[in-house]
């Protein structure tokens, strides 16, 4: 479904898009870098407006947010496209196919934030794909989804313009960020893309007191080195400050990189220490089978607070309140 788009400039013929830091200039009858946004007769249009490629009813967990409404139900919505080219994808199928090749459903802003009532649920989200890629789709539906108290989430890689971070910020409620290192180098060889961008959408969202957490997939060899990880330790605690929740995450071989092996776990052990030591109050390990990793514990006692496992709460001692139920500190939770 076509619909005109928004933020864009005339450049002449051609027209500049302002949705993501790509900021293309795009030719007429052709389309930006994520061939979702077309230079039809002197205006940009979004080609998947409202075409949803994936469904579903997901934990909040699952994007992953620990921190916010813990142990409920999300609506979740995927569509087509992508503005990175990361050579690890896990969606690829998706983000990095032509929106002509992949089957999709027409999901109009009314019917998601329809079903996100009838299935009970407290949010939705646009994930497995970059939200972004379908702006005005996201921005239409949290627009509703605010009427109707329904909370808002994207799962994204950062990669959004001042401009559209402006348009999205009165309706979006909390973010699972994707920082996938902290070198330029790896963002121009494995993303194709830019890290300051990233960096200053992450500092954007906490000053707006949007909820952020943000997600680290460790790759052997890439981004997993002390110096690394102190890097990105270092960025959370002087910009974003201790309180914001980090997983580390496990590297599976996927798409373009199925030579390498998954992370080893102490590795992400390492991380881990790395950022408690550094004062981080609420860190994670992901994507491994067994483990107390995704459990929620105070940061001054050690009491566990949130027993975890896979996505599933098994037990929410927070359930009362945001204090820890032993040593009676404030824990940095919304709920």
């Amino acid at each position: 479904m076509k619909k005109e788009a928004i933020l864009y400039q005339e450049m002449g013929k051609a027209l500049n898009c302002k949705i993501c830091e790509r900021r293309c200039i795009i030719l007429p009858g052709k389309t930006g870098f994520c061939q979702m946004r077309e230079n039809e007769d002197g205006k940009i249009y979004s080609l998947n407006y409202a075409a949803a490629s994936s469904v579903a009813v997901d934990p909040i967990e699952k994007k992953p947010l620990f921190h916010f409404y813990p142990g409920s139900q999300v609506f979740s919505l995927g569509g087509v496209g992508c503005n990175f080219r990361c050579k690890h994808c896990q969606n690829w199928g998706i983000s990095q196919a032509e929106l002509e090749n992949i089957p999709t459903r027409d999901m109009l802003p009314d019917d998601a934030i329809k079903l996100t009532k009838e299935y009970g649920c407290k949010s939705i989200a646009w994930t497995y794909n970059e939200p972004t890629m379908w702006f005005e789709y996201t921005l239409d539906s949290a627009k509703l989804a605010r009427k109707e108290d329904i909370k808002t989430v994207y799962v994204t890689n950062g990669y959004q313009t001042e401009e559209s971070f402006q348009e999205i910020k009165p309706y979006l409620d909390a973010a699972n960020i994707d920082l996938k290192g902290m070198s330029e180098k790896f963002y121009k060889e494995i993303c194709d893309a830019r890290l300051q961008p990233v960096l200053e959408t992450i500092i954007r969202m906490h000053d707006a007191r949007i909820h952020i957490e943000i997600t680290n997939l460790m790759i052997p060899g890439y981004n997993d080195s002390d110096e690394d990880i102190k890097a990105l330790v270092e960025f959370m605690v002087n910009e974003v400050g201790v309180e914001v929740p980090l997983h580390f995450t496990r590297f599976y071989p996927q798409y373009q990189m199925q030579d390498l092996p998954p992370t080893e776990v102490k590795y992400l052990e390492n991380a881990h220490k790395i950022a408690r030591d550094a004062g981080m109050k609420y860190v994670y390990i992901g994507n491994i089978p067994t483990g107390t990793g995704e459990n929620t514990y105070c940061p001054a006692c050690g009491e566990l607070l949130i027993k975890r496992d896979g996505f599933q709460v098994v037990n929410n001692n927070l359930l009362k309140g945001k204090k820890c139920p032993k040593c009676g500190i404030k824990i940095d939770i919304v709920s």
